[in-house]
């Protein structure tokens, strides 16, 4: 039996997407990762609805079913490029303006990351498909102490349609060794 490795997580770094191009019965199918920007914070909250079953004057049996997951990602900010991709809003490089439409459609995508741990070693996350919605902004004037106004973004996730899975996780300490190639792709583990 393999020694189980306790080591706290100390540190969120490497925030990246990439936008699904086809998800259905025979697979999904992902664009290329992009990096979002360096992240401050992330959270990950899974909603699940649970019901117990009670006969004979007792519980006899418990369901849980998971629906969606809310996820929230605070970054130091946000590049109007990367605002746009996300929420499916316009982008004119040339110029450098973003053309938001109250018809945009923001797409589908995954979201990686990766999380130090006290050791050094790190944990791998890839939450598999979702969608981001519009950011609350916040402007305010300088003062006499710096005060940083960094954005959040929030979505919502959920299970793909081609195999139901909606996360993967791999640990450095459970033996996990392709950190360098996690973020090239979306991860696909392979199953020993």
């Amino acid at each position: 039996m393999a020694t189980i490795v306790n080591s706290a997580l100390v540190g969120l770094e490497h925030l990246v997407y990439a936008k699904i191009i086809s998800d259905d019965a025979t697979g999904t199918t992902y664009d290329a990762v992009k990096e979002i920007a360096p992240v401050i914070d992330a959270k990950i909250s899974p909603k699940v609805n649970s019901n117990m079953l009670y006969a004979n004057n007792m519980a006899v049996a418990n369901m849980s079913i998971m629906s969606e997951i809310e996820v929230e990602f605070q970054v130091s900010d946000l590049p109007i490029e990367v605002y746009a991709d996300l929420l499916g809003h316009t982008y004119d490089s040339a110029k450098g303006i973003v053309e938001s439409s109250a018809n945009d459609i923001a797409p589908y995508v995954a979201i990686g990351f990766k999380a130090k741990k006290e050791n050094g070693k790190y944990r791998y996350v890839w939450l598999l498909k979702g969608r981001f919605e519009e950011i609350s902004e916040q402007y305010k004037t300088l003062s006499d102490k710096v005060d940083f106004a960094t954005p959040t973004i929030k979505g919502t996730f959920f299970a793909r349609l081609s195999d139901k899975k909606w996360k993967y996780v791999a640990d450095e300490d459970a033996g996990y060794t392709g950190g360098d190639n996690w973020f090239n792709a979306v991860a696909v583990p392979t199953t020993v």
